[in-house]
């Protein structure tokens, strides 16, 4: 497939970095089975963006800085989304809460709560 955005970090559905969405809910795919995704939509972080243009999620994690070596991103990014989804104006607890399963080796917690606070406001002015 040649998709290389989701990582794998611990392989024990521990960290997050293999986060994806299925069905627009964010599972471990280090934790699922092929055949536990047959007929279901998944999303990877290749798929977010549109006709080369960041989806406002990754937009805001450049604008914020709520990057840094990058590995837990992808996931983080797609824990993001499915909150935003459905709570399009989250509080900082609803995204603490929502990123709970991601895990920065980096320690950048307080700017990816910066990022994901921006997406929501990007998405909500549309």
């Amino acid at each position: 497939l040649g998709l290389t955005g989701t990582k794998i970090g611990c392989d024990e559905g521990t960290c997050g970095a293999c986060t994806v969405l299925m069905n627009g809910k964010p599972i471990l795919s280090c934790m699922t089975l092929a055949v536990e995704c047959e007929g279901n939509e998944i999303l990877t972080i290749e798929g977010l963006s549109k006709d080369g243009k960041l989806h406002p999620i990754q937009q805001a994690f450049v604008e914020k800085h709520g990057l840094q070596c990058g590995f837990c991103t992808p996931g983080m990014i797609l824990s993001a989304k499915a909150l935003l989804d459905k709570n399009p104006n989250p509080s900082e607890e609803d995204i603490k809460k929502a990123i709970s399963g991601n895990i920065c080796r980096c320690g950048n917690y307080v700017k990816i709560v910066e990022s994901i606070k921006e997406a929501a406001r990007k998405m909500r002015r549309g």
